[in-house]
């Protein structure tokens, strides 16, 4: 990698230029209902959770995040998304972003993700935040003029002490709380991530009914829940992280974390199980949906999802948001449909691919969204 100036104001980062292209969720097992299209301005996150797994991902601004604390920030990426959204007359739902807060510290100073927002809502094609990191007023004065945009909020415990030992920055919960109840009164959809759940000191009946409820008083009508998962790459650095809770508490963790699923340690099976009975029970009795974000069981070999088992919602985000095709100058909703590609089999949309339902790829990729594009207008493909 060549050497870059490290600009230390408001975190260590560096800026590059970068023509990655847009693209859709990752080859292998899925659970994500929905088509998205991943965004990721930064690579590295400021937050700095000690649970984070970004840390542990092979490419290379990441491995610089995890060896020297550098955040890689994407220069001009807006445009990058801008002319990449001309090109294609077929969009899913932008995901802001999959990996990295879009909206630590960084962002203060850049503002990508704003302008990548403006992009997609300028263009009316719907998009979607993550967050542990207070919302800025002009995404929420753009994102509420779009009818199937929202935000998701992220939280692993109730408690503040907690929360400043499980991550070095990101809004108070207070802060946090704030934002879910602007989005909510604005008319925007929230979601409560209660992600990622940690064994023995965020997963009690009482701390889960915690977060739920006050996710609920603030707007939210979905929550996701997922329990801790490690990567096997950095399992003896996230350990040593969490001794600060105690030399027995890492010792249970480590008795508990023994399944291993393509890369990560997870907890048993068991355990996990009886956490989304008891936060499915809690959603049914408050009245919201429900669902599990990447969690499976391991049967005869083969890894399983358990929203099968656990879900309540349609999708598992809790938003029904369709594919969208491009009429004129601006993306209208292709089809009257709940955008649950992962199980559809009818393809109103006019997308044969992305009736999933019926077997085939669930991974696409820009030149995917391209192809589909000129069928639309009656070319070969």
């Amino acid at each position: 990698m060549e050497e870059q100036t490290v600009i230390e104001d408001p975190y260590p980062h560096i800026l590059v230029s970068s023509k990655k292209e847009l693209h859709g969720w990752w080859k292998g097992k899925r659970e994500c209902t929905g088509e998205r299209l991943l965004i990721n301005p930064y690579n590295g996150c400021s937050v700095a959770c000690i649970f984070c797994y970004a840390r542990a991902l092979p490419a290379q601004y990441f491995r610089l995040f995890n060896e020297k604390g550098i955040v890689t920030v994407f220069k001009d990426f807006d445009r990058v998304v801008a002319h990449q959204l001309d090109s294609i007359r077929v969009a899913a739902c932008g995901y802001l972003s999959p990996v990295c807060d879009p909206f630590q510290e960084v962002n203060d100073r850049y503002r990508l993700s704003e302008k990548i927002i403006r992009e997609f809502v300028e263009r009316n094609i719907p998009i979607e935040f993550i967050t542990k990191c207070r919302v800025p007023d002009e995404v929420i004065g753009l994102i509420k003029g779009q009818k199937h945009s929202f935000g998701q909020f992220s939280v692993s415990t109730s408690r503040e002490e907690i929360r400043r030992q499980l991550m070095a920055r990101g809004a108070s919960l207070a802060e946090l709380m704030a934002s879910m109840r602007r989005c909510a009164i604005e008319g925007i959809p929230v979601v409560l991530r209660v992600d990622p759940v940690i064994p023995y000191l965020t997963d009690s009946e009482s701390e889960l009914r915690a977060m739920i409820t006050e996710g609920i008083d603030h707007g939210a009508r979905h929550i996701v829940g997922s329990v801790m998962d490690i990567p096997l790459k950095i399992a003896k650095e996230v350990f040593e992280k969490f001794r600060r809770f105690g030399v027995g508490f890492v010792y249970d963790l480590e008795r508990l974390y023994v399944e291993k699923i393509d890369g990560y340690l997870h907890a048993k099976i068991d355990y996990r199980k009886r956490i989304f009975d008891r936060m499915r029970n809690l959603c049914d009795r408050l009245n919201v949906t429900f669902a599990l974000c990447m969690e499976y069981e391991v049967i005869d070999g083969v890894p399983v999802g358990l929203n099968r088992e656990f879900m309540s919602s349609v999708n598992c985000e809790g938003v029904d948001v369709p594919i969208y095709i491009k009429k004129g100058e601006k993306f209208i909703p292709a089809a009257d449909c709940d955008g649950a590609c992962l199980r559809c089999t009818e393809a109103k949309c006019g997308i044969d691919d992305l009736a999933m339902g019926r077997g085939g790829r669930t991974d696409f990729y820009l030149r995917d969204y391209r192809r589909w594009s000129r069928q639309l207008e009656g070319g070969n493909g």
